[in-house]
This record gives C-alpha cells, sequence and structure tokens, in this order.
C-alpha cells in the first residue's frame, strides 16, 4: 500500500510540472467605467483577452506573447496615436489587401512590444467611431498586472 501511495504522489507531482514550466499570463485590468468584462483564453505561450459588451458583442482584443506576432503595419494605413502599459504607438486601419469594408473605419489594430520578448497585439472592433475613440481611452488607462507580460519575468 505504501509503494501504491508513494507512486501515485510522484504521478500526481509530475503531471504539475507542465503547469509549472508553462509562462504566467494574464489579462491586464479593465478600468471600471469601460463596463467590458474579459474572455480569457490560455496557450503554452500567449493570452488571448476577449472583451465583450454586456450584449455579449466583443469589441477589444488582446493577445499578449512572448513572440513577435510578425505583423506588417503599413505607414499609409497608420492612424491615431495611443498608449498601452506605458508605451507609445501608432493604431493601423487593418490591411484588407485593399478590399473595403463596411465599419473599417471603426477597426484599429496595433502591437506593442512591451519588453524583452513581451508583445501585445491589440485590435479593437467598434461600432463606430464615437465607440472606437472610447475603447482606444480605455487602452491608454489599462494596467498591466504583473503577471500579465508573458512569462512574468
Amino acid at each position: 500500500m505504501k509503494n501504491v501511495t508513494a507512486v501515485s504522489g510522484l504521478l500526481l507531482s509530475l503531471a504539475s510540472l507542465p503547469a509549472l514550466a508553462q509562462p504566467a499570463l494574464d489579462c491586464p485590468s479593465l478600468p471600471a467605467h469601460a463596463s467590458l468584462q474579459w474572455e480569457r483564453n490560455a496557450q503554452n505561450d500567449f493570452v488571448l483577452c476577449k472583451a465583450a459588451t454586456e450584449d455579449g458583442r466583443h469589441v477589444l482584443n488582446m493577445m499578449l506573447t512572448t513572440r513577435d506576432p510578425g505583423l506588417a503595419l503599413s505607414r499609409s494605413l497608420r492612424q491615431e496615436k495611443g498608449s498601452f502599459a506605458g508605451e507609445s504607438f501608432y493604431w493601423y486601419t487593418p490591411d484588407l489587401g485593399g478590399r473595403e469594408m463596411p465599419g473599417l473605419e471603426a477597426r484599429r489594430i496595433t502591437v506593442v512590444k512591451l519588453a524583452k520578448d513581451r508583445y501585445a497585439q491589440i485590435w479593437i472592433d467598434a461600432a463606430d467611431t464615437r465607440e472606437l475613440a472610447s475603447l482606444q481611452s480605455v487602452t491608454g488607462s489599462m494596467s498591466l498586472n504583473t503577471t500579465a507580460l508573458a512569462g512574468g519575468n
């Protein structure tokens, strides 16, 4: 019986090793006035945060990752200045290969380098330009939890 207990304990501790090896990822804090709720989906090297409105629309999305998302953000699509977690950046209109799409004027995307091997890819799918401006403001006022930097170091 002692051997069974010892083996069971060893298997349980081995099963927890992959969880310890994964980076600590978490969604940043949303300001209380935003009236948004995060839906979180974590993988080994990134966490995907989708902020939904009270009616369930996903309007603000963020991927925190240890890998550079590698998005080619064309200067010709550059729009407003923004900030996130103390870093300044530009918002871009998403590149749809030259296609026009309804509501494109209320959509933005960006990538922010937060630290060495720490990135945030952020995109907004607002209903209109007023909501876009509001969500850009929310992004600028978000604070990162200490574990939100992928890897926690």
